[in-house]
């Protein structure tokens, strides 16, 4: 029986897995990456050229990897089967990022939680409402997530906060939510779910330490600009 012929991409694809087992992603080119990602789940196909028309259609990396499967399913060469490597990489980079922030031992500031939770609030086209709860030292013990859509007061429910704070005996709490947007600026809708939260938590003996809003590679903190310890005064005395 005739051999079957090796095609030529097996020999390219072989050198780009031994270069990135010898060096990691140094030197790899972005188109290089995504080709690599798109033959986890069809290995006998040649993804160059479509690996290099959604770096072409979505700039980079990062614009290839929050793009919607329908995005990427209009470039000829990838389909429903092979986005899995693009889809797979995404969520494992974001459950190791916010593993890693609940094995911190205690959070010291505001950049610390935006830098573990960047990776996967910053690209949303809704805004998610997270959760962390925290004990006495500051550690994190879990990371919730309460909503997904519009954040104001009509979906995301204080006394919710306040009962999964007491069943997790969290003494203290860390609001995060994204700005799909990108715009930073504090809205009316932030400030009245802040205070009804801050003021639920108060009076049960849990502490609002912060509320973070994630935008386009950067972050407002409520407690960095005097928000929180103001708010928290106002309820003190009312």
């Amino acid at each position: 029986m005739p051999q079957k012929t090796k095609k030529h991409y097996h020999g390219h694809r072989k050198r780009l897995r031994e270069r990135f087992l010898k060096n990691g992603l140094d030197g790899f080119h972005d188109y290089e990456i995504v080709e690599l990602l798109l033959t986890l789940a069809t290995p006998r196909k040649d993804c160059k050229k479509a690996a290099k028309e959604a770096i072409k259609k979505f700039h980079n990396l990062s614009g290839v990897i929050k793009a919607s499967d329908k995005e990427l399913q209009e470039i000829k060469g990838i389909g429903e089967k092979n986005i899995f490597g693009i889809k797979f990489f995404k969520e494992v980079g974001e459950k190791y990022l916010e593993q890693k922030l609940k094995e911190k031992k205690f959070l010291k500031n505001s950049k610390q939680v935006y830098k573990y939770l960047v990776f996967s609030m910053r690209d949303k086209k809704k805004e998610i409402f997270k959760v962390i709860f925290l004990d006495n030292k500051n550690a994190v013990i879990t990371i919730e997530t309460l909503s997904e859509g519009t954040i104001d007061s009509s979906v995301i429910y204080p006394r919710e906060i306040v009962k999964k704070a007491l069943d997790c005996n969290a003494t203290g709490i860390i609001l995060v939510h994204n700005h799909p947007s990108g715009n930073l600026k504090p809205n009316t809708a932030d400030k009245t779910t802040t205070k009804k939260i801050m003021k639920s938590c108060q009076n049960m003996g849990i502490k609002v330490i912060d509320h973070i809003v994630i935008g386009d590679n950067e972050y407002l903190s409520y407690a960095d600009i005097g928000k929180i310890k103001k708010w928290n005064r106002i309820i003190e005395n009312n």
